[in-house]
């Protein structure tokens, strides 16, 4: 897939998510802590974010970049990451929560693989900040993002 790009249609403008794995985002989480990569592959025909952190490898669907950004756009204000894995709780009302509610877009996980589907308060925010989309605070603690307005 060298070279591919998905288009994500965003209110004017159009961002693409173009890393592959051999050109991947070079990430750090919110409070700088942990170095990671990002890029994006295909499986089954839908483009996936695929997460590499140390030898973990995670898998988020790619329209999560695009349904953040509108959830983020309509609430206007700064949103707890509230960071997570997949077998602990994550708090009401924060990132975490939404990349796995049952009333968000896809209907429940963003994250793709059984066991490694939480951490999406911790891995996708500095993703939509590299791509130009939100603000996003780097304390040691309790981060909050925010979006930004495109086009």
């Amino acid at each position: 897939m060298p070279g591919a790009g998905f288009a994500l249609a965003m209110e004017a403008d159009v961002t693409l998510l173009n890393h592959t794995k051999d050109n991947p985002w070079q990430l750090k989480t919110p409070p700088g802590t942990s170095a990671y990569t990002m890029h994006v592959d295909e499986r089954d025909g839908k483009p996936v974010l695929v997460c590499t952190v140390g030898s973990t490898v995670l898998s988020y669907d790619a329209r999560c970049v695009e349904d953040l950004h509108a959830m983020l756009t309509g609430v206007g204000d700064w949103v707890e990451l509230g960071g997570a894995d997949e077998h602990k709780p994550a708090k009401e009302g924060t990132f975490e929560s939404w990349g796995r509610s049952p009333t968000n877009p896809v209907g429940g996980w963003y994250g793709l693989k059984k066991g490694l589907r939480g951490r999406f308060g911790v891995y996708v925010p500095p993703l939509m900040e590299a791509l130009g989309l939100c603000e996003l605070e780097h304390n040691p603690k309790n981060n909050r993002i925010r979006a930004m307005r495109v086009g």
